[in-house]
């Protein structure tokens, strides 16, 4: 059996291709510690952003910006919608089968786009609209079009919840209420934090 004389080349550049790619996701704030990668299913309690988690001032639990209701009995709770320094909003919150009966998550809440959908069930259908701007926000995606939201979301059983989180581009620093918007889900009005 002949040596391949270019196998060793070919991976020390793969590795240095996938060094120079975390760095890019880091210095974007796709670091572990600003936008969670894992599935919905397999984040840590200690990480979830449930309300406890958030408390508001003299220890109580931070009042929800929002609860948004969906077919099938999904609701999401919005929990925090928070700008970040690198120019980006990050909209945390729950999703939740108030119902007996296990949910499938609907496909369409990933959203239509083509690139997208290679990509298996997630959020990427979320926006935020910015009415005083006229724009809209779609979530953000990383150079293999990997939307930067929850992914992995299948099914809750009766009662189930789970964190999630979706990142956005931000508005104008001047913007600070904007519509939350998901396919299938009432819109609401919520106020961006720094």
């Amino acid at each position: 059996m002949t040596a391949r004389p270019h196998a060793v080349p070919a991976l020390r550049l793969t590795a240095a291709a996938l060094a120079a790619g975390l760095a890019v996701a880091t210095a974007v704030g796709c670091a572990p510690d600003t936008t969670p990668t894992a599935t919905a299913h397999a984040t840590s309690p200690s990480a979830s952003p449930t309300a406890s988690t958030s408390p508001a001032p003299g220890g109580r639990p931070a009042k929800p910006l929002a609860v948004l209701t969906g077919q099938h009995h999904l609701t999401l709770t919005l929990l925090s919608a928070r700008r970040l320094p690198h120019g980006a909003v990050t909209v945390r919150g729950l999703l939740k089968n108030t119902g007996k009966d296990l949910v499938v998550v609907p496909a369409e809440l990933r959203g239509n786009e083509t690139a997208v959908l290679k990509n298996g069930p997630s959020l990427a259908g979320a926006t935020l609209v910015d009415f005083t701007g006229g724009k809209r926000y779609y979530v953000l995606r990383d150079t293999d079009a990997r939307p930067l939201t929850t992914t992995g979301l299948s099914q809750l059983q009766g009662g189930e919840s789970v964190p999630i989180f979706a990142q956005f581009p931000a508005p104008p620093a001047g913007t600070s209420r904007v519509d939350f918007e998901l396919p299938l889900f009432d819109s609401a009005t919520i106020t961006l934090s720094k």
